[in-house]
């Protein structure tokens, strides 16, 4: 099984950026996608960045072009680097294995003034 811990959220000013972290248990982690979600007050839950085994990139529209997904398979960990952060970021981000039901404890974003 499968652990994930994500860590790195906070409260940060419009334009500002942040780096979230996602650290794996299990020792495979190296052979598996990996995306990070979000989840905004009253809305669904979204996957805004997805990261193929072989290191291939997609993004929601809303994010592309502000945050890159990345993943360091020695350290198990995955990255979510967001720049020029908005309002309409604010959200409990979560990472885990698309397709897996393998959501963490997530960790908040909130951008404001």
């Amino acid at each position: 099984q499968v652990q994930f811990v994500e860590s790195g959220g906070g409260l940060v000013q419009p334009g500002g950026s942040l780096r979230l972290s996602c650290a794996a248990s299990g020792n495979i982690f190296s052979i598996y996608d990996m995306g990070w979600y979000r989840q905004a007050p009253g809305k669904q839950r979204e996957l805004v960045a997805r990261i193929s085994s072989r290191g291939n990139t997609n993004y929601a529209d809303s994010v592309k072009g502000r945050f890159t997904i990345s993943k360091d398979n020695a350290k198990k960990t995955a990255y979510l680097q967001m720049n020029s952060l908005k309002p309409e970021d604010t959200a409990v981000y979560y990472c885990k294995r698309p397709g897996y039901n393998d959501w963490g404890q997530g960790t908040q974003v909130t951008v404001s003034s």
